[in-house]
């Protein structure tokens, strides 16, 4: 759209912010957080720096809400059990954090330091979004008689990814062999899951 005259039309509100979003979206998928810069995100969404930072106050905060909208909500795997269905959600978690979009994540997590707003929004996308898919499957073990009613519970349901959360904090790598998946899932998980609602 043009004004009269020839000049590109103002953006304004949600419309502006859209073209923001997606030029940090592509600015951080070519070039990771370490090349996301205000001054690119303003040239490609044909804008100025103000106008971005009127919505995100830095880099950061920017980045995380690229991030944010790269990660899509997957249906979580329906494999017929409550092992598979465990396994295929903490293999899924594995490539994403090796994955190029896994690196971002890291490189966000670095740089929020102690920034608790900053990593609040991140929890909040791995929070409720990461219980999401665990409530589900132990809803269809629930359903199948595979567990107790009691396995339905947050905490329990996130132990796995938990601890397999842990193991790249703990060894500081981006994967973690199948081997641990597989211990994470019967040694832990799916006693623990078991164990609920027995007497």
């Amino acid at each position: 759209m043009t004004q009269r005259g020839g000049g590109r039309t103002r953006r304004r509100g949600a419309a502006l912010e859209e073209a923001i979003l997606s030029a940090a979206v592509d600015e951080l998928t070519e070039s990771g957080y370490a090349g996301l810069t205000m001054d690119k995100v303003a040239i490609r969404a044909g804008t100025n720096k103000n106008a971005i930072y009127r919505r995100w106050p830095n880099r950061l905060a920017l980045g995380v809400a690229a991030y944010r909208r790269l990660t899509s909500a997957v249906p979580p795997p329906d494999t017929g059990s409550l092992r598979g269905d465990a396994l295929e959600l903490l293999r899924g978690a594995n490539r994403h954090w090796s994955s190029p979009l896994g690196a971002i994540l890291r490189d966000l997590l670095a740089a929020a330091g102690g920034a608790a707003e900053v990593l609040a929004r991140l929890q909040e996308q791995s929070g409720e979004a990461a219980a999401a898919p665990w409530l589900t499957v132990l809803g269809r073990a629930v359903a199948r008689g595979e567990v107790s009613p009691e396995a339905l519970h947050p905490r329990v349901a996130t132990v796995a990814i938990v601890l397999l959360r842990n193991e790249f904090v703990m060894r500081g790598v981006p994967a973690a062999p199948d081997d641990v998946l597989v211990e994470i899932v019967d040694e832990v998980y799916l006693p623990l899951v078991r164990r609920r609602g027995q007497p």
